[in-house]
């Protein structure tokens, strides 16, 4: 199973028996049997209809659909729920039962520290000429580590726990990069640089991935632990991508290290930076080789959280 990108203007997207066809504005047309696919990426004019929408969720294929010139998520269309509506109900108690709640988010956090404080050791192996700065990083990390080591008293107290720790870790973490970069922190919307820019639809593709997780394993993305219910946002994919934040990061540092990625597939405007087709191209195709294992570990994190909540429940 593989996934679809589609980036090209004026595409006209067909579901014909078991096969999708995509046929460009000049006729040309490629044919993929549905077998073959297990989610969609839209990026461009793709027209489509209903019945091609229809076909694509009843056969589980997620279709994830970014918009404008820096790829934002608009939509993502899925299949059914899963059908057990406990998970749901188990899933809603936890978030009422404050203590659940704050056990289940510095969970999470731990993670992605963890992950944060390897990211940076490989770092000071590979960058000895930036030791000083990623130490720094390092061991505030490991202060916060520690601190967590003890039970935390609220959630609000986490998440400054956590806004610390990503404080000391993106200055260590810029220091890999190139200066002619320009990347002096994590920015977004728009994103000003190109390291920021990739950070951005990397981060965009693994929540698209949380949420099809979530979906397909019968849990709510609205509701999340860590990050609060807020109007339109999946909360609940946010907060289980956190522990694989650093792993893109890696992937990320490592097409600017090994010049897949370089200055001349981006176009920096006073709105922000843009990646371009050809860097697209190159982006999806390494995403692709890295979102495998990342995605087995949503599913495997899904089912232990299910296991977790409904035994509370029980």
């Amino acid at each position: 199973m593989a996934t679809l990108y589609v980036d090209r203007k004026f595409v006209e997207m067909q579901s014909v028996r078991r096969t999708l066809q995509l046929v460009d504005s000049e006729g040309q047309k490629q044919i993929l049997p549905l077998k073959q696919i297990d989610r969609i990426v839209l990026h461009g004019k793709v027209s489509t209809d209903t019945g091609t929408l229809g076909m694509l969720t009843d056969a589980g294929i997620n279709i994830t659909m970014l918009t404008g010139r820096f790829g934002r998520r608009q939509a993502s269309v899925t299949g059914a729920y899963g059908k057990d509506v406990q998970r749901r109900v188990a899933q809603y108690q936890a978030y009422l039962d404050r203590h659940k709640s704050l056990e289940i988010a510095t969970c999470l956090i731990k993670r992605k520290l963890a992950g944060q404080q390897r990211l940076l050791n490989l770092a000071r192996q590979q960058r000895p000429d930036q030791r000083h700065a990623l130490s720094k990083g390092i061991q505030s990390i490991r202060q916060i580590r520690s601190k967590l080591e003890q039970p935390v008293a609220s959630i609000e107290i986490l998440r400054g726990y956590e806004g610390a720790a990503a404080a000391g870790y993106f200055e260590a973490y810029r220091s890999v990069f190139a200066d002619s970069l320009g990347f002096e922190g994590r920015k977004r919307r728009p994103p000003p640089d190109p390291v920021n820019s990739v950070l951005s639809l990397a981060y965009t593709l693994l929540h698209s991935d949380a949420v099809k997780t979530l979906h397909s394993t019968g849990l709510d993305p609205y509701l999340g632990y860590l990050h609060e219910p807020a109007h339109g946002r999946e909360s609940l994919a946010a907060d289980i991508i956190e522990p694989l934040r650093p792993k893109v990061d890696s992937m990320v540092w490592e097409m600017f290290r090994e010049r897949r990625l370089v200055a001349a597939h981006f176009t920096i405007r006073d709105d922000g930076c843009l990646l371009g087709k050809t860097g697209r191209a190159i982006f999806y195709s390494q995403y692709e080789q890295n979102a495998k294992p990342m995605r087995r570990w949503l599913r495997l994190f899904c089912h232990a959280l299910i296991g977790k909540l409904v035994d509370a429940v029980n």
